[in-house]
């Protein structure tokens, strides 16, 4: 599959490769989507340095990202796993709830997983979230393995667009219709 080659992506660098497809995506004139920023309270900043040293979140946060492809609302969050095991605690009750609202209202969420130690980026549609979730529900495993995905959602790198996550939706319309 594509490989990221980086060095280590971590939460930030996969921010900023979601946030440069995201500009090539909208100079394409393909999609509209933003960063929703985390809504903080500093506690304690540094004036020498202008930076907060410790701050607490204002409320909670509902996904990463939010926006438009071409007429479709589109909302979805970046997770990393750094394992062949995904734990499903990284995603939040409210995300979920907040996940399933938006597809009421006709939008696509999905998640964007990128596994580390395999350098793989995966479009999760909500659907098959929505049944790991489910199961963890009814007492059973609180994770999914790598081996439970959909190989045709492993996205890969196309050099300007680090994240192609439109491929992935394009699919994840595709078995909609």
């Amino acid at each position: 599959m594509g490989t990221w080659s980086t060095r280590g992506l971590r939460g930030s660098a996969l921010e900023e490769l979601i946030n440069r497809s995201n500009e090539q995506y909208a100079k394409k004139g393909l999609a509209l989507i933003q960063k929703i920023p985390t809504p903080i309270t500093p506690v304690r900043i540094d004036k020498e340095r202008r930076h907060i040293t410790l701050a607490y979140f204002e409320q909670k946060s509902t996904v990463d990202y939010i926006g438009a492809v071409q007429g479709v609302p589109v909302c979805f969050d970046a997770k990393e796993c750094a394992a062949g095991t995904f734990p499903l605690a990284n995603v939040h009750p409210h995300q979920i709830q907040f996940m399933r609202d938006f597809e009421t209202q006709g939008g696509v969420a999905f998640l964007l997983v990128f596994f580390s130690h395999l350098d793989r980026l995966y479009y999760l549609r909500l659907e098959k979230l929505l049944g790991f979730w489910g199961r963890m529900e009814q007492g059973g495993r609180k994770s999914f393995r790598i081996e439970e995905l959909e190989p045709g959602f492993y996205l890969k790198n196309h050099g300007a667009i680090p994240a192609p996550y439109l491929d992935g939706l394009k699919k994840d319309l595709e078995l909609r219709d």
